[in-house]
């Protein structure tokens, strides 16, 4: 079912169905900044058992190994919990039959001068990709069998899918990626340019792979232990992390808005209509779709962070008080000398407000390319604002950033006991009122 417009959700949940002894999974690798963080720390406080996974490792081979014990010990410390050593690399960017080149080596022979014209082996990408997928499955299937033995009866267990990106390690890519991504003027790159591409067309395959298809593995790769858990009186949720434009207020109202160029759109909603046909068959998976943040992923995308600043005014709106007031501060006093935060915010305003952001307001046309003029605006507007900071080290964004991640942990932790749907938006609204919420 192709979703026609947001499914906010309204209400701050209130129900709690974890418990301590309960079995929390991370179905993806806790690294650094982003979304996991918030709702790893949800499950550390409900008490829960804490279990993930890896994705393992390469050798100076791009073999795929499990992690050693040094980083087999560094990663149960920062997650809190015991990590099943199976490595679960998803994509197939670096897999092939026995003998044959990977997709990566495909692409090794691109130049900046070629790759618009350069075509790839798609028989031989298929069978790649199909090697990829089975290596896959074999690890889910690996690792749910040592799983089940972690699992108690009447237990209820929480599987948070993790998984994002698929960018292959090609050199040319970086070049082309900081044109779509961060040029303007002569050195812009129109996105669709690269996805009419064959490298843009491998690109998205992998994108598929990586941050949707790996859903619909932990689904039914986990379904004998789901129907044992249910059997026993337990119950059974998932959860992933989507992103399909946000709510923001603008001026008196909250509006949808959107990143673009979004190039892992189509794979987002693609884990969207995977959620959807889960819970046509009864299984509780909800696709989260959270607001634009900065981590270490993001940060390739110039101007995403810019509605993030929009935060400030929700909180106001929605009833905050000292709390709101003292982020308002923490914001203004990350600014240089001479700047205000009402001019950042105005810069914002302004932004939002142009004709040419109006044109990418389009909800149904959503992922679109980007444009000239779009470059031309948002790249000159976020660099402008970092200007404005004493620090480029301490912007704005990161403390709003870190505020998302804390709503969002709760957000998704108590609406995943009792879910409403198989999507939801967790726009500017709702982030504010459970950020007033927890600071009351």
């Amino acid at each position: 079912m192709t979703i026609s417009t947001p499914i906010p959700l309204h209400q701050l949940p209130q129900q709690n169905l974890f418990r301590q002894g309960d079995v929390f999974v991370l179905f993806g690798e806790l690294f650094g900044r982003g979304y996991a963080n918030g709702l790893v720390n949800q499950a550390r406080q409900a008490g829960m058992d804490i279990i993930g996974i890896t994705v393992g490792r390469r050798d100076d081979n791009n073999a795929l190994r499990p992690l050693n014990a040094e980083e087999l010990a560094t990663a149960e410390s920062s997650l809190g919990g015991k990590i099943i050593n199976v490595p679960l690399m998803a994509g197939f960017d670096l897999d092939a039959p026995a003998g044959e080149p990977t997709p990566t080596d495909l692409l090794s022979g691109m130049t900046l001068k070629t790759w618009m014209d350069d075509k790839l082996d798609w028989a031989h990408i298929e069978k790649c990709r199909q090697v990829g997928i089975q290596r896959f499955k074999e690890g889910v299937r690996e690792v749910m069998a040592t799983l089940d033995g972690m699992i108690g009866e009447g237990r209820n267990v929480f599987f948070a899918h993790t998984m994002a990106g698929g960018i292959p390690r090609a050199k040319v890519f970086l070049a082309i990626a900081n044109r779509v991504y961060k040029g303007r003027g002569e050195r812009f790159l129109s996105s669709e340019t690269l996805l009419g591409s064959d490298l843009g067309k491998l690109i998205l395959q992998n994108f598929d792979e990586v941050s949707a298809n790996t859903f619909a593995h932990l689904i039914e790769g986990s379904q004998a232990i789901r129907q044992r858990v249910e059997r026993s009186g337990g119950q059974v949720r998932y959860s992933a992390y989507g992103y399909h434009g946000t709510e923001i207020l603008m001026g008196e109202h909250y509006q949808w808005q959107t990143y673009t160029s979004y190039t892992q759109g189509r794979a987002k909603m693609k884990l969207e209509a995977i959620a959807q046909a889960a819970w046509a068959e009864g299984v509780k998976a909800t696709v989260y779709n959270c607001p634009e943040i900065r981590t270490n992923s993001s940060d390739i995308f110039v101007g995403v962070e810019l509605p993030l600043i929009s935060l400030l005014t929700a909180l106001k709106k929605e009833n905050g008080g000292a709390w709101a007031q003292a982020q308002w501060q923490a914001c203004q006093d990350l600014l240089a000398d001479g700047h205000t935060l009402e001019a950042v915010l105005q810069k914002v305003a302004d932004f939002h407000g142009s004709e040419v952001m109006q044109a990418f307001r389009d909800f149904a046309a959503w992922p679109m390319p980007n444009s000239q003029a779009l470059a031309d605006l948002m790249i000159p507007t976020s660099d402008a604002i970092v200007q404005m900071h004493k620090e480029r080290t301490g912007l704005i964004t990161d403390l709003l950033s870190s505020l998302v991640i804390e709503a969002t942990g709760p957000l998704i932790f108590l609406e995943s006991s009792a879910p409403t749907g198989p999507v939801l938006w967790l726009n500017h609204d709702i982030i504010a009122r459970q950020l007033n919420q927890l600071h009351a």
